[in-house]
C-alpha cells in the first residue's frame, strides 16, 4: 500500500485561489476530519485533539494587503509536564494575519489605527488556510501543562525549599 501524500504535506490543507477572492473578501468554515485531527495530534505532540473548527475570513486590503481573520476552536489534551498525566484544554481564540505577496520575513505593515502588525509573505496565489489554522492552534498550546496538584507531587515530603530557608536564614541575620 502506498501513500500519494508527500512526507512533508501540511495535515489540514485547504487551500485558496485568491485571485478569485470577490471584492468584498469571503468567509470559509473549516472543521477537521478525525483523521486531520489525529496527525495534528501527532504533529503537536498532543494526546488528543478532540475538535478544530475555525471561521476563516479573507479580504483584500490596500497596498497589496491580504488579511486572514479567524475565530479558532479547539479541544486538546495535553501531557501534565510533572506527571504526564492527561490535561484536557478549551481553545477559544481569535486570530489575524496579513500577507502580501514578495513580503520578506519579518517586515511589518502599518495600519490606519496605527499598529504596526508583522506580514508574512503570500506564495503565488494560493493561500492554505488550513495550514494558516494550525499554526494558530500550535501558538495556542499551554506550553506547560499541568494537572490539578502536579506541583505538590513535584515537591519532596518534608523538604524545605531553597526560598524559605533564605527567608529564614535573612530573618536571623
Amino acid at each position: 500500500m502506498t501513500d500519494s501524500t508527500p512526507p512533508d504535506a501540511p495535515e489540514f490543507t485547504r487551500p485558496v485561489d485568491v485571485g478569485r477572492l470577490p471584492p468584498g473578501g469571503a468567509i470559509y468554515g473549516l472543521k477537521a476530519t478525525p483523521a486531520e485531527r489525529a496527525a495534528l495530534a501527532r504533529r503537536f505532540d498532543l494526546l488528543a485533539l478532540d475538535r478544530l473548527e475555525a471561521e476563516v475570513r479573507l479580504e483584500r486590503l490596500a497596498g497589496g494587503l491580504l488579511r486572514l481573520s479567524a475565530a479558532l476552536r479547539a479541544d486538546v489534551a495535553q501531557a501534565c509536564v510533572i506527571t504526564l498525566e492527561a490535561v484536557r484544554g478549551r481553545i477559544d481564540e481569535p486570530f489575524t494575519v496579513l500577507y502580501r505577496a514578495g513580503a520578506e520575513a519579518g517586515e511589518t505593515a502599518v495600519m490606519l489605527s496605527g499598529a504596526s502588525e508583522l506580514v508574512e509573505p503570500l506564495p503565488g496565489d494560493v493561500l492554505d488556510i488550513g495550514e494558516a489554522v494550525a499554526q494558530q492552534l500550535s501558538l495556542a498550546l499551554d506550553p506547560y501543562p499541568r494537572a490539578p496538584g502536579a506541583a505538590a507531587a513535584m515537591a519532596p515530603e518534608g523538604r524545605v525549599s531553597p526560598f524559605a530557608a533564605l527567608a529564614k536564614w535573612k530573618k536571623n541575620n
